[in-house]
C-alpha cells in the first residue's frame, strides 16, 4: 500500500539528521535529545526554578522551529502542509503527548530514538508502550469516532 505524497529520500535524511542531532547533543553536551525534557527546561525558570542550561535548550527548540522555515529558503518555496484535523484537536493532541511525556518521566524521541540506540531495555518498554498507545488512539479516532 502506497502512502500518498511519501518520498522516501526525504524520509530518510530527515531521519538521519534526527540521529545526528541526537549524536552531537550527547557527545557535545553530555545530554540526551529528549524534547519534553529540553522544553520542561526552558518552562523552569517561568515556575521560578532556576537553570543554568537555558540558552542551549532555547537554541535546540528554536532549531526545531526554525528548520522548516530555513528549507523553504533553501528550496525556494514554502512547506505545504496539510492535515484533514482540526488545528484545536492537534494542539490538544499535542498538549496530551507533552503531559504524558512528562508524567511517563521520558519522550519518544528520548527514549524511541536515544534510548534504544543505548539499548536501554526501559526505552525499549517505553517504546513498545507509547507505540502501542498511538496505534489505539489512531484506531479510536479514526474507526470509532470517524474523524
Amino acid at each position: 500500500m502506497a502512502i500518498e505524497g511519501f518520498q522516501p529520500g526525504p524520509a530518510a535524511l530527515g531521519g538521519a539528521l534526527i540521529g545526528l542531532s541526537a549524536v552531537l547533543l550527547m557527545a557535545l553536551n553530555g545530554r540526551i535529545a529528549g524534547v519534553s525534557g529540553i522544553v520542561a527546561g526552558i518552562m523552569a525558570p517561568l515556575r521560578g526554578e532556576g537553570r543554568a542550561d537555558f540558552s542551549w535548550r532555547l537554541a535546540f527548540v528554536a532549531g526545531l522551529a526554525l528548520a522548516p522555515l530555513i528549507y523553504s529558503l533553501a528550496r525556494g518555496e514554502l512547506v505545504s502542509i496539510s492535515t484533514p484535523h482540526p488545528l484545536w484537536m492537534m494542539a490538544l493532541g499535542g498538549v496530551l503527548v507533552g503531559y504524558g511525556a512528562r508524567l511517563g518521566s521520558g519522550c519518544t524521541s528520548g527514549h524511541g530514538v536515544c534510548g534504544i540506540a543505548r539499548l536501554s531495555k526501559r526505552s525499549f518498554a517505553a517504546t513498545a508502550m507509547f507505540m502501542a498507545a498511538a496505534i489505539l488512539t489512531v484506531f479510536f479516532v479514526h474507526r470509532i469516532l470517524g474523524v
